[in-house]
């Protein structure tokens, strides 16, 4: 696998257009992530507030539920102007949170956040179809692998980044460096030689058609349902996180150590998904990633710190491979006309159910014991690794000599 990394990686950077979407990512990315952080910890400074505070992360994720409306706005219009004007408009909006100063301007914050993440929902959108047309299909999985590994190690290194510049200079500084970020990210896209078709003028856009095209699919379908039923689960198995922690007997900032351990293992697995991806398919991989998930949210019912620590990067490894192998696919199997619609509405689908995991998952760690809420969850997201498989076509090794991924698991 090791060999396979290092003759396909420098096939996807070779490529200027793919450098320059994951150089947009990474710097944008950074002033995202350092921003999520601190904005929490802002809104609790100001109104000492721990129910103020976590709306931020809700402003923040709100609007994906309205992913295949917005999504469609981007095929409507032009891909790469589009996405020129999507980072362009957090960067001019941002600025105005220097004002918040006192907690009547609190609202201020949960109003930009909720823009920004409705921005970022069409971004996602306009990315992933342009992307679509820039990188050959065959490299489709090492690309959205290499992004994976940017967006999770941004995650190491962006926040801590953030709150030392919060600490030293208060919350304008970051503020101001995620709008500094969007800015360079805008250039970057502006530089992409990406051609793309004109949109269609005057005809209408049917909304509900990603979806359509979701469901009708026999290969999106499973990977798609997939996706979301283990990103259910992901939220449940998130919200014991303190619970396993108090088992363990540390502190809670011990959550800081998992997550930097879950994020290299993220990071590990975004490297080799893509030729994993090559070899076994997308619905093989993604049951593979959800076997991998599944055991170690069982065994986090054990109270070790190794055997903790184990899960966390075990994990990390395995949330990716599902999302991966799920969002390539959309883009080899979707036409270019509905590549916005269907991607915001399979981010929608696959996204969303975390938040409900993580609902679900807060009341009922108040009342079963963590280790038996573990290993219940362990075999029903077990259960889940069915959902990738299908017996439609034929298995294809790999994706170089069709733009589609027929694999069945």
């Amino acid at each position: 696998m090791k060999h396979t990394v290092s003759r396909t990686l420098p096939r996807v950077l070779r490529r200027r257009d793919a450098c320059l979407c994951l150089a947009a990512v990474l710097v944008s990315g950074f002033g995202t992530s350092a921003l999520w952080l601190v904005a929490g910890v802002w809104v609790k400074d100001l109104t000492g507030s721990d129910g103020l505070a976590a709306l931020c992360l809700l402003a923040l994720w709100a609007p994906t539920a309205a992913g295949p409306v917005l999504g469609a706005l981007a095929d409507t219009v032009r891909r790469g102007p589009l996405l020129i004007s999507l980072h362009l408009l957090p960067a001019a909006l941002l600025p105005v949170l220097t004002a918040v100063d006192s907690p009547g301007r609190v609202w201020l914050v949960f109003a930009v956040l909720f823009v920004y993440g409705a921005v970022g929902v069409v971004q996602d959108a306009a990315e992933s179809a342009l992307v679509a047309g820039a990188v050959p299909a065959s490299l489709l999985g090492e690309f959205n692998g290499l992004r994976m590994t940017v967006s999770e190690g941004l995650k190491l290194v962006a926040p801590p980044t953030g709150a030392v510049l919060y600490g030293a200079y208060g919350a304008d500084a970051v503020v101001l460096l995620d709008a500094a970020s969007f800015v360079l990210a805008a250039g970057l896209y502006a530089c992409l030689r990406v051609p793309e078709p004109p949109p269609a003028l005057g005809e209408r856009v049917r909304i509900g058609e990603g979806a359509r095209h979701l469901w009708r699919h026999p290969r999106l379908r499973p990977l798609v349902l997939a996706g979301g039923a283990t990103m259910l689960c992901a939220g449940v198995n998130g919200a014991a996180l303190y619970a396993v922690i108090d088992a363990l007997g540390h502190a809670p900032a011990y959550a800081g150590v998992l997550y930097a351990v879950q994020g290299a293992g993220s990071v590990v697995a975004g490297l080799l998904a893509g030729p994993a991806l090559r070899r076994l398919g997308a619905h093989r991989l993604a049951g593979y990633g959800i076997a991998v998930t599944a055991v170690a949210a069982g065994l986090r019912a054990v109270p070790s710190d190794a055997v903790a620590l184990l899960c966390s990067a075990a994990i990390g490894a395995g949330l990716p491979c599902v999302l991966i192998a799920a969002f390539t696919a959309v883009q080899r199997e979707t036409p270019d006309a509905l590549h916005g619609r269907t991607a915001a509405t399979a981010h929608t689908l696959v996204l969303a159910p975390n938040a409900i995991g993580l609902a679900v998952g807060a009341a009922l760690v108040e009342v079963v014991d963590v280790a038996v809420l573990l290993a219940a969850l362990g075999v029903v997201w077990a259960a889940s690794a069915a959902l990738p498989r299908q017996s439609a076509a034929s298995p294809s090794r790999t994706a170089d000599r069709s733009s589609s991924d027929a694999n069945p698991a």
